[in-house]
């Protein structure tokens, strides 16, 4: 239940009250944004909350269980606060978005009425629309680790330990067409082997999506030359731009052992008996001796 402070709790009591609906939407880089439904700025506990955007949500629902609730809130979208890039991005992914219950004649009385964590975004004539849903949602997502034989860390991570500053694991490039949605012919990869940054994570450096990550699909060498297949995550660059890009791993513990010399942090479980190995007995041909399946 929503802990209500005195103050505010003494002001719904009132025959009229000055109530608005304040929201707090912080990004996963750690960027923090204010709106509000009143029609004047605020600032409530130094966080200022501009009116421009229009944010209006629709109605809010708490029902006991492990149901998730959610509720939906639209605005505008204007280039100096949120914008489609933005969205398209992914920079709004995963974000916390805190409603607040401020009276605006005196906005030191507040109270959080709902943490949420931003879903599904729909963009359209302008505006956007936005599923807040509640933390209950966790509960869908898988968490934990998986038994499986491929490696579960990012490279390059902590739990991973490898690291990429070798300049064979990195390279850099321009744009210089597109053969395929998605697919873009590069400069700068040409010393670089086939399948070289395949798994790998490309970083705009420049254009409208400079500092945005993209997963690397395919790195292969055609007539057109170099081509880097994305996942499509985000929006097509424009030719011209220019990107980073770090070698790929497919979690195989042979490609950690032999690529990134990193057998010895790799965290899945290469050894793990599969279906072939587990029901071999029936031809009779197998050896069950505990040797190592995979060297």
């Amino acid at each position: 239940m929503t802990a209500i402070p005195t103050d505010l709790a003494a002001h719904f009591e009132n025959d009229c009250t000055t109530l608005c609906h304040c929201w707090l939407l912080e990004r996963g880089d750690g960027q923090r944004l204010g709106f509000t439904d009143h029609d004047r700025a605020l600032v409530v506990d130094g966080q200022l909350y501009e009116p421009d955007s229009g944010f209006a949500q629709s109605e809010a629902r708490a029902s006991l269980g492990m149901g998730v609730d959610s509720v939906d809130v639209e605005g505008a979208l204007t280039s100096d606060v949120l914008s489609e890039e933005d969205i398209a991005a992914g920079r709004l992914d995963g974000a916390t978005v805190r409603t607040l219950l401020v009276n605006w004649a005196d906005p030191g009385q507040n109270a959080q009425i709902r943490a949420a964590v931003i879903g599904k975004i729909t963009r359209a004539d302008g505006g956007f629309l936005a599923e807040l849903e509640s933390i209950t949602a966790y509960l869908d997502r898988p968490s934990g680790r998986h038994l499986r034989r491929t490696c579960d860390a990012r490279l390059g991570d902590q739990r991973c330990g490898a690291s990429l500053a070798a300049s064979a694991l990195n390279g850099a490039g321009a744009i210089i067409g597109m053969t395929a949605p998605f697919t873009l012919s590069v400069t700068g990869l040409g010393s670089f082997a086939p399948d070289w940054f395949s798994h790998g994570m490309l970083t705009w450096a420049t254009g409208t999506l400079a500092g945005v990550e993209e997963m690397v699909l395919e790195h292969r060498v055609a007539e057109e030359g170099v081509l880097l297949r994305l996942s499509g995550a985000s929006p097509l660059p424009e030719t011209g731009n220019t990107f980073t890009v770090v070698a790929g791993c497919d979690k195989r513990f042979a490609t950690c052992k032999a690529k990134f010399g990193n057998a010895v942090n790799f965290r899945g479980f290469p050894h793990l008996p599969g279906n072939d190995a587990a029901y071999g007995y029936v031809t009779g041909t197998a050896v069950h001796d505990g040797r190592a399946l995979v060297r």
